[in-house]
């Protein structure tokens, strides 16, 4: 290992909606996170490696930043508030949408964290111009002043190389925590049980979505393909109609798109099986949380 190696943790948190699950795939330039239009669909901390000669970035994803409701969003603020004691680097995520003093207690704790801060104010292709830019920049200055402000535009992959030499930068001398083939600290069927809720946000509206887990039954593979059992759960019977729909044709469409996304994940022929089940209230029951990886 060079004696110059460089190693740590940079962990991605920020609000809903604003971009962080795109700066990450950027960043890692793999599809790590699940990227969909609705807020809240990461769940999880995701772990995305980055590897070079003379350093190791663990970059990880953090559910958005909300008040929760029910004690699934408990133990996702849980996940974000952690990120920020575990962390060497920070990058919170904003938009030049969203108001600077939503969720002011989390954004407290990152200001008091005395961890190096990166402060990534996302999306500035919808500004008209450097005008807009720089009261954004003064308003977020204020309420994090010690942060380094970076205006960028993930989807367009504007600034991101910029940022990316910064990370570098500050990563603190280190061997590295994972081999230095890993990707991910997460196992295959993780990334299973994310395409198909994608692609359940995708294809159904309203609460739907948001009432859905999805656990893998069975991951069998071989050297040219994988065998998957998945179980999507819902907490009515109601909606367990809605995600079959009539003769079945809206799992079958979800199934469809899942296996293309699958394949073109793990390179190789898949077999997908969706059923659903009915599961009463799981978002507020412990052990369900728990069998579904949300509290250890």
């Amino acid at each position: 290992m060079p004696e110059n190696h460089r190693a740590g943790f940079v962990n991605i948190v920020g609000n809903p909606n604003v971009g962080k699950s795109t700066l990450m795939n950027e960043l890692v330039g793999e599809r790590m996170s699940i990227i969909t239009s609705k807020a809240q669909t990461t769940r999880h901390r995701i772990m995305g490696i980055v590897n070079g000669d003379n350093y190791q970035i663990v970059f990880s994803d953090t559910p958005g930043v909300l008040k929760p409701k029910y004690k699934l969003q408990e133990s996702m603020l849980e996940f974000s508030e952690g990120a920020l004691v575990d962390a060497d680097v920070i990058l919170y995520v904003t938009d030049v949408i969203e108001d600077p003093t939503k969720n002011a207690d989390f954004l407290a704790k990152v200001a008091k964290s005395g961890v190096p801060t990166l402060l990534v104010i996302n999306k500035i292709d919808l500004l008209k111009g450097n005008d807009e830019l720089s009261v954004i920049y003064d308003k977020w200055k204020s309420l994090l002043p010690d942060a380094e402000v970076f205006p960028a535009s993930a989807l367009h992959k504007f600034n991101v190389t910029n940022l990316m030499e910064r990370i570098k930068e500050l990563l603190p001398p280190s061997p590295p925590y994972f081999g230095k083939d890993a990707l991910t600290d997460k196992p295959a069927r993780f990334f299973v049980t994310e395409i198909v809720r994608e692609k359940i946000f995708l294809t159904y509206d309203k609460e739907v979505p948001y009432s859905t887990e999805v656990l893998v039954e069975k991951f069998s593979e071989t050297d040219d393909s994988i065998h998957i059992m998945a179980v999507i759960y819902v907490e009515r019977d109601s909606q367990k109609g809605i995600i079959i729909g009539k003769n079945g044709v809206k799992l079958k469409h979800v199934g469809i798109d899942a296996r293309k996304e699958i394949e073109k994940f793990f390179g190789k022929r898949v077999y997908l099986e969706l059923f659903v089940k009915v599961e009463p209230d799981w978002r507020n029951r412990e052990n369900k949380l728990r069998s579904f990886g949300y509290i250890e």
